[in-house]
């Protein structure tokens, strides 16, 4: 968290991302850290994400939800807003409500993103794909970015219930669509959040929310692959 990506829109088709976080990971608490720049199409965007990842099986209500974007030419960047954490600060859903942490916008590949959190946390991840079209995916990985943009130039606290990865993903959801997302208790809850969508038909994905859990989990494609470049495709 002490170097936050910002992204240069150049014209209205391209865009530079600077300092893509990219880590290359040994173990959660083991990394090397990596930072990277990339100038990326927007008229080669073809797909939306939506990630998920439940901390606890046993109550599926506390999670983080985040959301990666693809493009044609094989690229693939995530977008996590958390809880930005000072050095030794631990984390806490209390802590959260207390105006302890700023609000941040994580950018960086699936590799880190995505893969730190299958091979080494040790919880489920879920990669559901976004039913949208590329036109509302482009809307909302602009929207995304500018406001990665914003809450560095006027940060905000972040809030467990009210300013959190989910409420944020929602907020741009229905800047896009308004009324799109309703309030629910499994926008609070984000580790629900997946069920929402696919009664809403935000998520592609056929059969009970059991059924689509288990087809979009991860972890196993994850750990045959390992954290190459081919991240992204493997998963």
């Amino acid at each position: 968290h002490a170097r936050l990506a910002r992204a240069d829109f150049v014209n209205d088709s391209l865009v530079t991302v600077r300092d893509v976080r990219d880590f290359a990971y040994t173990s959660a608490t083991s990394f090397t850290p990596r930072h990277r720049s990339h100038t990326y199409d927007l008229s080669q965007l073809e797909s939306a994400w939506f990630i998920l990842t439940p901390f606890s099986t046993s109550w599926r209500g506390p999670a983080h939800a985040f959301v990666s974007f693809g493009f044609s030419d094989g690229e693939f960047l995530a977008i996590s807003v958390e809880a930005r954490r000072e050095a030794r600060e631990e984390y806490g859903l209390l802590a959260g409500m207390l105006r302890r942490f700023e609000l941040a916008y994580v950018i960086g590949t699936e590799r880190d993103l995505v893969g730190r959190r299958a091979l080494f946390d040790g919880d489920d991840v879920h990669v559901y794909p976004v039913n949208s079209s590329r036109d509302r995916t482009r809307q909302m990985f602009v929207e995304m970015l500018r406001r990665a943009n914003a809450v560095q130039d006027t940060p905000e606290f972040y809030n467990t219930l009210t300013n959190n990865c989910t409420s944020n993903i929602v907020d741009h959801v229905n800047t896009l669509i308004p009324g799109r997302v309703p309030w629910s208790l499994r926008t609070i809850m984000p580790g629900y959040a997946d069920d929402l969508a696919l009664s809403l038909g935000l998520i592609e994905a056929g059969g009970t929310i059991e059924e689509v859990r288990q087809r979009y989990r991860i972890n196993d494609r994850a750990r045959r692959s390992g954290l190459g470049d081919d991240f992204s495709q493997a998963i």
